[in-house]
């Protein structure tokens, strides 16, 4: 059984040991697209064609920092991986591993259908509310039913989240396709718990820490810069926000790394175990 507590351990000696090149890669694919977003979000009307770009910005940032962290993932978990040869593992198994994402999220997706088919016969109006018009009243019976049906959802979204934290590393080292994702389910079993444990904390930690940085940014650029400036007090609170989110991501992409490495070795010593026949006890002579 893997401990998590040593998994950390092993994160926290990578992050002291290869910090520097952990972070430049993380600012430049992490923080840097993230900041462009919200420098777009901030100073470009949310007209029909500034959504449009916009949602071109954040597609294109998303694929940046999925390749930023197959490259992490090659840094921290092979301590023979330098910066060059992290961001060749990377652009190697990038489309592979973006073709998994593309199919989870589909999934996702296809999970969450029939809860917006409750919504929608329950009376609510998504094109209304795109447009900042109020709701109308929604039927009890439905919208109960959707209710329902988005907890159970998410809660399943969760625990089977949780057992693919190590998915872009089995991308990354075993060069799997859609494959990783039953390989990934293989390595996590026995852990579910455990690591819907570290998921939910991790999410906490993100939340509150991304809201206190925003909040506390921007208001200290509102006293400073006035209540006029309110695309660069915005865009000021959001780029703190970023690097906030930015830290903690590296932070958890190391342990997903360093999770990937102890479970294969435990896997590999199972096996081993399986293999190996029990010793014959020696007859006497």
């Amino acid at each position: 059984m893997v401990k998590m507590g040593n998994v950390w351990d092993r994160t926290v000696e990578v992050l002291n040991g290869r910090g520097g090149m952990l972070a430049g890669i993380a600012f430049a694919t992490l923080f840097l697209p993230g900041a462009i977003n919200a420098a777009y979000r901030a100073y470009v009307p949310a007209t029909l064609t500034g959504q449009l770009l916009g949602a071109l910005v954040m597609l294109g940032t998303t694929v940046v920092a999925l390749w930023g962290q197959l490259a992490l993932i090659a840094a921290s978990s092979d301590p023979a991986n330098d910066r060059a040869a992290a961001t060749r593992h990377a652009t190697a198994r990038w489309l592979p591993t973006l073709a998994v994402a593309m199919v989870l999220a589909l999934l996702v997706m296809l999970v969450l259908v029939p809860g917006m088919a409750l919504l929608a016969f329950a009376g609510y109006d998504f094109a209304a509310v795109s447009r900042g018009m109020p709701q109308s009243q929604l039927s009890a019976g439905a919208g109960l039913g959707s209710i329902l049906y988005f907890m159970v959802a998410l809660i399943t979204i969760l625990f089977a989240g949780a057992r693919m934290v190590p998915l872009y590393a089995v991308t990354l080292h075993e060069r799997h396709g859609l494959g990783a994702i039953a390989r990934t389910w293989r390595l996590t079993r026995r852990h579910t718990w455990r690591l819907v444990g570290v998921v939910l904390l991790f999410l906490v930690v993100l939340t509150i820490a991304t809201w206190a940085a925003q909040s506390v940014s921007g208001l200290i650029a509102r006293l400073l810069l006035g209540g006029d400036a309110i695309a660069t007090v915005t865009f000021i609170a959001a780029v703190v926000a970023q690097a906030v989110s930015a830290a903690l991501t590296l932070a958890a992409i190391v342990f997903s790394a360093q999770l990937y490495v102890a479970l294969v070795a435990r896997d590999a010593a199972l096996q081993a175990r399986a293999v190996t026949p029990p010793e014959q006890p020696i007859a006497d002579a």
